[in-house]
């Protein structure tokens, strides 16, 4: 066979995102797009703040020698210069250039550090639920993934996480706030996390994701990770913060107070080029240094997650509000969320089933689409809940 054996096992068992996202393509194709409600993938349709337009129109027009040039493999000096600069004001730790590495988003920075860090057989603790594609990233680079169950609120379990513990662990991913769940690890369980890590007879790293941090509700904060873990390697992308999930573009940020900060950063440089990746996209890394500070629209977004999770409590869902990011990981009203992503499929609501990010029972939602999908396919869940029936089981549907 000319794929290998792991490519193919992990082909069946890939992202339900992009499974449901590519049944969707399908599905509208068959029945029109305007009778399909596809809240599966997290791709923003809001314009990108102003601020960052201006700056990468200006940028075009200036067409400044060496501006599509190749620069050093970490990314433009003067770029990891100002992105330092705001890291140190927010965290209190002293960035400084050395330790910033841009990157073709953030699968490329994980993709990076991975590829530095982990040696065969390495272990990654990752809590549920998660991000599907870390496993990928793990396997990438023989390590092996540890999941670790979080509480039923979703926050970390601080000893759940110290129980798995072993001599191979070399690194905790931390996503918060978090996709699919929404939910923000506080200030109190990450400083409980980083006693559980001083403890260790070994360096455990951990790699903040957080792309999703300039999305927070409610009068939420989001604390500083790399404040708090001392061995911290914060991995973090704009597209998302400003709606741009196509062009790719990101950073690593790798604490000083990490034991041979500058060694990983230099490996991470080395790995950045000889992955592929060779540096990221030199017009977005100048435009990120024009427009740093540049934010999302919560307004809409707070406006769409008000609409939806009222709108299904009516129904009768059971419903969580996210504390932050731009989903919805709604309980199904069965245990199986196979089975209840079938009945909404049914009723042209796609959505992807909790199993794919590690929890069953639950449906991830969402909330990139228009205010308008939302309404209206408000009665189209509510069908699909009617056709649960008193014992549990759906009515006239096939398993």
């Amino acid at each position: 066979m000319i794929v290998s054996e792991t490519v193919k096992r992990q082909i069946e068992s890939a992202s339900w995102i992009r499974r449901m996202f590519e049944e969707g393509i399908r599905l509208k194709q068959e029945r029109g797009a305007e009778n399909i409600f596809d809240f599966t993938l997290g791709n923003p349709t809001e314009d990108p703040p102003e601020k960052i337009q201006t700056a990468l129109r200006k940028l075009v027009e200036k067409n400044a020698p060496g501006t599509h040039s190749y620069m050093p493999n970490a990314g433009f000096p003067q770029v990891r210069r100002k992105l330092a600069e705001s890291l140190k004001r927010d965290t209190g730790i002293p960035f400084t250039e050395d330790h910033i590495l841009m990157t073709v988003g953030c699968a490329g920075a994980m993709n990076t550090v991975f590829k530095a860090m982990l040696n065969p057989g390495d272990e990654v603790i990752v809590p549920m639920p998660f991000f599907p594609d870390y496993q990928f990233y793990i396997a990438n680079f023989s390590g092996v993934m540890v999941p670790v169950e979080t509480t039923e609120e979703f926050d970390l379990d601080v000893a759940a996480i110290e129980s798995k513990i072993t001599p191979r662990t070399r690194a905790i991913i931390l996503n918060s706030p978090n996709n699919p769940s929404g939910v923000i690890y506080s200030e109190e369980v990450l400083r409980e996390l980083e006693q559980v890590l001083q403890r260790a007879d070994h360096a455990i790293i951990v790699i903040s994701d957080e792309p999703y941090k300039s999305y927070v509700y409610d009068g939420a904060a989001c604390p500083e990770t790399s404040s708090i873990i001392s061995n911290c390697i914060i991995a973090t992308s704009w597209s998302k913060t400003w709606s741009i999930p196509g062009e790719r573009i990101g950073y690593l940020a790798i604490s000083p107070r990490l034991p041979e900060a500058n060694a990983l950063c230099q490996a991470c440089t080395f790995t950045n080029r000889i992955l592929g990746f060779i540096n990221a996209p030199a017009i977005w890394q100048l435009a990120a240094a024009e427009a740093t500070d540049a934010l999302p629209d919560l307004k809409i977004y707070s406006e769409k997650r008000g609409l939806l999770c009222k709108g299904l409590a009516e129904s009768g869902y059971e419903v969580r509000k996210p504390q932050g990011a731009f989903y919805l990981f709604l309980k199904t009203p069965i245990p199986d969320d196979m089975e209840f992503t079938r009945i909404l499929q049914k009723e042209g609501v796609l959505a992807v089933p909790g199993k794919g990010f590690g929890r069953s029972g639950y449906i991830r939602l969402s909330l990139t689409v228009s205010l308008d999908t939302i309404v209206r396919s408000l009665p189209f869940f509510a069908n699909a809940i009617k056709k649960i029936g008193s014992s549990g089981k759906s009515v006239g549907t096939k398993v």
